[in-house]
C-alpha cells in the first residue's frame, strides 16, 4: 500500500487534531469572572464560532484531492479499529463514501488524532521528526 496523501499532511492533520481535541465546549456560565478565581477553564473552552484549529483542518481537508481524503478516512479508520490493515481496499471503498463531506467526518471523530496515529502505524508509517506545534 502506497499512500497518494503525503505522511507530512497527515502529520500536519494529527497536529491539528490534537489542538481541535483539547477544545472542551462551553461551560463557564460567568465568562467575565476573573480567570484565576475559575481555574482559566475559559482558555480551553470552544467558541465554536472562532476556532482557528477548526478552521485550518477543514482547509487542509478541503484541499486535498478526493483519492487524498479517502486515504485520510481510510487511515482514521484502520487507526481505530474498524478495518485491519490488511483490509485496505474495504477500508478505502467504505473511505470513498465518506469524502462527500470529508472535513466533517473528519471533525466528527472524538479520538481523531490518535486513530490517524495508529493508521500510520498500521504500515509502519509515523510522524516522528515531522513538524511540531506552533
Amino acid at each position: 500500500m502506497e499512500l497518494t496523501i503525503p505522511v507530512e499532511t497527515v502529520c500536519r492533520i494529527i497536529l491539528r487534531a490534537r489542538e481541535y481535541e483539547a477544545l472542551v465546549p462551553e461551560t463557564d456560565p460567568d465568562a467575565g469572572s476573573n480567570a484565576s478565581d475559575d481555574g482559566s477553564v475559559d482558555e480551553l473552552e470552544d467558541g465554536r464560532d472562532e476556532n482557528p484549529a477548526e478552521a485550518e483542518l477543514r482547509a487542509i481537508i478541503d484541499d486535498l484531492a478526493e483519492d487524498e481524503q479517502a486515504e485520510l478516512i481510510a487511515l482514521a479508520m484502520v487507526g481505530h479499529g474498524t478495518y485491519d490493515a490488511s483490509e485496505w481496499d474495504e477500508a478505502m471503498e467504505s473511505a470513498a463514501e465518506e469524502t462527500d463531506d470529508a472535513a466533517d467526518w473528519v471533525l466528527d471523530q472524538p479520538t481523531l488524532s490518535t486513530d490517524l496515529d495508529a493508521g500510520l502505524a498500521a504500515f509502519d508509517l509515523s510522524c516522528d521528526g515531522i513538524g511540531t506545534l506552533v
